[in-house]
């Protein structure tokens, strides 16, 4: 497998080149040449899959020729053996036609843990075979963070940098990420937003020399390996819920988009999808992009559902090159307009393609109404992403059965359980004395040079 940047102007790379790079040279994000695909009769048989089988499946065909398989297949039973359900993602039916796939029994209680105990692995896995130390630079928005930090400390390789937005994240994902005090293990808290995280991890991509030579590796979903592992589990829910014999629809919360263009990228290799439901807070960039055709920055304003407070969604771009057929020229013009001007007009014949695509936003006085109503129907206490995606769900069940991803456990997000007028969720056991913890973390401004420079004293 190879794998192309989605604006062309860079080599392409097979899976170890693009574990290792993450961002292409060009600014493009890095996409396979081509897709594997299951026939009807071959999904029938993966429906039987554990997890962790399910995920061997559906991701060997990505990673064929970095590592033997029989390898991998023990790799991704390690990985999902950190789960504390035994089916790893369980779904739980919320209404006659509604259900949640909860996604937070990993190691940090959110769907990041699907993709991070994989990548942390693997990328320690080549690193050690290359004989070097990685510096991992991160940007988060709250919960890739942590599980970032968890899942890069599974071997000796790598140096971990994880910026955050100062005051931006709930007191749980902030205590989850500095109360690691590894050696290894920095978190910076940077007086911004998470675009200007994000802004500054991908600057440090481009121009890498404040590292003297030092080998810099992407957590953020902007690197491939995140988005592959993240397939599987629309595969797993869509298969136990009667796919490939009927079609399937999903509603994901959605911020940075990874997660929402591995649901396409299953669609593509059989998964038979008939909606996809994009469901975001009042920072709801890519609701205009889906309705308006648009891609146009604004402010952003923090909301009880952090993790979704994002104005520029990377992996957007990804889905723009798919449905464009692949034409990365009007891929790299698109994003320069964007990147010069904040704003830029989608063609209309992707708008064409994108057909089975629609969205809303929920803004944080409805969240918390969300949350209050499906406790007082259900006793289910949603945690406010997942009350958002099921809010934007409910305006679109209709016969197909409707998945919506339950993606942070409720815990994590008091403050907006407390508004809803509940007893907020406790916190697992291994995490009970989390907030008596020692926490450890440098706080800097929202400049690009002295984050550089702190990573460059630290490594």
């Amino acid at each position: 497998m190879r794998y192309v940047s989605t604006r062309g102007r860079s080599d392409a790379l097979d899976f170890e080149g693009v574990l290792l790079r993450g961002l292409a040279p060009d600014g493009g994000l890095y996409v396979p040449e081509s897709l594997p695909t299951f026939s009807p009769e071959q999904l029938r048989e993966m429906a039987k899959l554990s997890y962790a089988e399910l995920a061997l499946e559906v991701t060997w065909p990505f990673v064929d020729g970095f590592m033997p398989k029989a390898e991998y297949a023990a790799l991704l039973t390690e990985t999902y053996a950190e789960f504390n359900h035994p089916a790893v993602a369980p779904l739980k039916q919320l209404d006659s036609n509604l259900w949640l796939l909860e996604q937070f029994h990993g190691p940090t209680l959110a769907f990041k843990d699907f993709a991070l105990q994989l990548l942390g692995r693997l990328l320690n896995l080549a690193l050690a075979r290359k004989g070097e130390r990685g510096v991992v630079l991160g940007a988060t928005s709250g919960d890739t963070g942590s599980a970032a930090i968890e899942g890069c400390r599974h071997g000796n390789q790598l140096d971990v940098f994880i910026l955050h937005p100062h005051e931006r994240v709930s007191d749980v994902q902030r205590r989850q990420m500095t109360t690691v005090l590894d050696p290894s293990v920095f978190n910076i808290a940077v007086q911004g937003d998470f675009d200007d995280c994000q802004a500054a991890v991908k600057a440090s991509f481009n121009d890498q020399s404040f590292l003297n030579g030092k080998r810099l590796i992407a957590v953020n979903s902007i690197n491939w390996a995140r988005v592959m592992a993240q397939i599987v589990y629309f595969f797993y829910s869509g298969l136990r819920l009667g796919a490939p014999d009927k079609a399937i629809s999903f509603a994901v919360p959605s911020a940075n988009f990874g997660h929402m263009f591995a649901g396409h990228l299953a669609s593509q290799m059989g998964l038979p999808v008939e909606q996809f439901i994009v469901a975001t807070n009042h920072n709801d960039a890519l609701d205009r992009s889906i309705k308006g055709g648009v891609l146009a920055r604004q402010a952003l304003s923090p909301s009880l559902s952090p993790s979704m407070d994002i104005v520029v969604s990377s992996n957007f771009e990804r889905l723009l090159y798919a449905l464009s057929g692949g034409d990365s020229a009007m891929i790299d013009d698109l994003m320069k307009t964007f990147a010069e001007t904040g704003h830029a007009q989608i063609p209309a014949a992707i708008m064409q393609a994108a057909e089975r695509w629609t969205s809303g936003a929920v803004d944080d006085a409805e969240t918390v109404a969300t949350i209050k109503r499906w406790h007082a129907q259900s006793g289910e206490i949603l945690d406010p992403h997942t009350a958002i995606g099921v809010r934007v769900a409910e305006d679109h069940v209709g016969t197909t059965p409707m998945i919506c991803m339950a993606t942070a456990h409720p815990a994590k997000f008091a403050e907006a359980v407390v508004a809803a007028g509940l007893t907020p969720s406790a916190l697992p056991s291994s995490m009970a004395d989390l907030m008596d913890r020692q926490e450890r973390y440098q706080v800097l401004a929202n400049d690009v040079a002295a984050i550089q420079a702190y990573v460059a004293a630290n490594i």
